[in-house]
């Protein structure tokens, strides 16, 4: 169990850094935490993020609307 477990941790932790990684590159400084990252981060979890969350919870009224209708 301990050995799935460091598996698992290492996995995380990888797929995390390159998550970051990726980031930077769209922030345009790979390695660095500068003004690109920290506004590619906004973008990204303050407007993009939110916004297909309220896309698709609109999307899923309209489809249960339609279903009823049909109905």
């Amino acid at each position: 169990m301990g050995e799935r477990l460091q598996f698992m941790e290492a996995f995380i932790t990888d797929l995390f850094m390159k998550c970051v990684y990726i980031l930077q590159v769209m922030g345009g400084a790979p390695g660095e935490y500068g003004y690109g990252y920290y506004l590619v981060n906004i973008l990204v979890f303050v407007a993009l993020q939110p916004g297909l969350i309220l896309l698709f919870f609109l999307l899923w009224r309209r489809e249960r609307r339609w279903r009823k209708r049909l109905q």
